[in-house]
């Protein structure tokens, strides 16, 4: 346990000297450059704040690629103080461009700020589906009526059939014939055969003999 916090004591001791001499590096620049008293101090708790956001805005893993972008230029800005302060830079001819980038900072800050704090993530839009399980509903079919079919002419009868008494007659001694050579009473197809009749007149006949 003693080790553990012993390690986190000299990671936090680490981060707040890193922490505090950039600070400085940045307060140096910023007052070469022409901003004096509190604007001076105010520049490296700007860089500071925007690099912490773009930071944070990398962690939610949404819009990555415009943290990285914030990253890059407060990394830049910072890194840069930095640098300059090594001598490479001599603070009291500070050249005009880099008045210019100092005195741009505030508006560069605020617009990365405020484009990190207010871009929400876009939520993925759901799809509806339609349930499948479910049945359905039934389409109202149009009642159809049914056709109706042509009367069929029923079967004519034998006795409606008008047979002239001389062929029923005629019709007996065919039959007689018939059943002396034959042994058998003659049908209506025979007999429709022998006399030459229409079909109902020979079963009109044959329902008569």
């Amino acid at each position: 346990m003693r080790a553990l916090l012993a390690r986190v004591d000299a990671v936090l001791v680490q981060a707040l000297i890193a922490a505090a001499l950039s600070f400085a590096h940045l307060h140096d620049i910023a007052a070469a450059a022409g901003q004096d008293g509190w604007k001076a101090w105010a520049y490296p708790i700007s860089v500071d704040l925007l690099l912490v956001a773009a930071w944070r805005r990398l962690r939610t893993g949404h819009a990555k690629a415009a943290a990285w972008c914030w990253f890059v230029i407060a990394l830049t800005a910072s890194l840069g103080a930095n640098i300059a302060t090594a001598g490479l830079l001599d603070t009291d001819q500070v050249p005009a461009w880099l008045r210019i980038l100092v005195a741009g900072w505030p508006a560069v800050a605020f617009l990365g700020g405020t484009l990190l704090a207010h871009t929400t993530p876009t939520a993925p839009a759901t799809v509806e589906h339609e349930d499948q399980g479910a049945a359905p509903e039934p389409v109202a079919q149009p009642a159809v009526e049914p056709t109706p079919h042509p009367a069929i002419p029923a079967a004519t009868e034998p006795s409606a059939v008008q047979v002239p008494a001389a062929l029923v007659d005629h019709a007996r001694k065919v039959a007689a014939e018939h059943h002396t050579r034959t042994g058998t009473h003659i049908d209506a197809p025979t007999l429709r055969a022998r006399l030459g009749v229409p079909a109902p007149m020979a079963d009109a006949i044959a329902a008569q003999l």
